[in-house]
């Protein structure tokens, strides 16, 4: 059976999207011609990696069924069409990346001002509706188990261990003993210490993180008092925890495509529930955090620039 003639393009290829042009002229195909077209569309970096007889043998056609095709097309030959669709399907796939990695609300020509109110306004929006979901009931249980506890572990992986991190430095600074481990190692060997009285604060974004579970769940046989910090109640996490505190996102607070991961978008309302739980502790212990502050400030007090003495006389009446 004679294929249908399509008539070939004169001059050089539009400056357009290649699969679009193929998508306009798909009606005009018929037979062996849009089985070809078909099978662009449908697989484009595959025919961009295939050779002009693979893609014959895919599309069930001739390598000269496919160079008409080409030709239809406006291209000289097939390495002139692969070449134009392996750079359309190259910019889709690093645009695809940063929408998945950054997000749809900040382009990467945006300015600065724009990029920084989009990330106030996210930020924002996910520390509103922390508050919104926050259990202060669980806050307090928790504050009042560190206050009256031995000791605290607090475990975290990646970024999670950075916020785990300053909540621990915040806890030594009143005299609260709190250890932050993210070796998985390590920190068992900590969790299988602690006793009944003792607390233990698990930090997982997800909730999924497999060592953060283990680390809890151990210091939960051993009798502690376990405290999840996640923004999946129902997470795994959250199960083996006595105590859950809840966080939101971006993605939970704006229910689209964040310009940033989760687990990033989650560090600022993940910090201000610590520092909630920071405060309540410290107002628990209060005469014991007010001397043990002032105790820290002197101590490295002697490490702070002082002022000169021009700048002295310049702020004395």
């Amino acid at each position: 059976m004679t294929e249908p003639v399509v008539a070939e393009a004169t001059g050089p290829a539009a400056p357009d999207s290649v699969l679009a042009r193929v998508r306009s002229r798909l009606p005009e195909f018929t037979g062996a011609l849009r089985r070809v077209a078909e099978l662009v569309l449908t697989d484009p970096a595959g025919a961009a990696r295939a050779t002009i007889v693979e893609l014959a043998e895919r599309s069930g056609t001739s390598p000269a069924t496919v160079t008409r095709f080409c030709r239809a097309l406006g291209f000289e030959g097939y390495s002139d069409l692969r070449l134009g669709i392996a750079g359309e399907t190259g910019r889709a796939a690093r645009s695809a990346g940063w929408t998945i990695d950054i997000g749809r609300e900040i382009q990467p020509t945006d300015p600065l001002d724009r990029v920084l109110g989009q990330i106030m306004a996210a930020d924002t929006r996910a520390t509103h509706d922390t508050a919104a979901l926050l259990d202060l009931k669980e806050v307090e249980r928790a504050a009042e188990a560190i206050a009256a506890g031995r000791r605290v572990d607090i475990y975290g992986e990646a970024g999670s261990a950075l916020v785990g991190g300053e909540l621990q430095l915040s806890l030594h600074r009143i005299g609260v003993a709190a250890w932050a481990w993210s070796d998985v190692h390590n920190g068992l060997a900590s969790a299988a210490q602690l006793r009944a009285g003792d607390v233990a604060l698990g930090i997982s974004h997800s909730g999924q993180t497999g060592e953060t579970i283990e680390l809890l769940a151990e210091a939960g046989s051993h009798g502690a008092t376990t405290v999840a910090l996640t923004s999946s109640p129902r997470s795994p996490l959250a199960e083996v925890a006595d105590i859950v505190l809840l966080t939101a996102t971006q993605a939970t607070a704006t229910q689209a495509s964040t310009f940033r991961p989760d687990a990033l978008s989650a560090r600022h309302p993940q910090l201000v529930v610590l520092d909630l739980l920071y405060v309540a502790v410290a107002q628990r212990t209060h005469e014991r955090a007010h001397a043990a502050f002032q105790r820290t400030a002197r101590a490295v007090d002697g490490h702070k620039t002082q002022p000169s003495k021009g700048d002295r006389d310049v702020r004395t009446p």
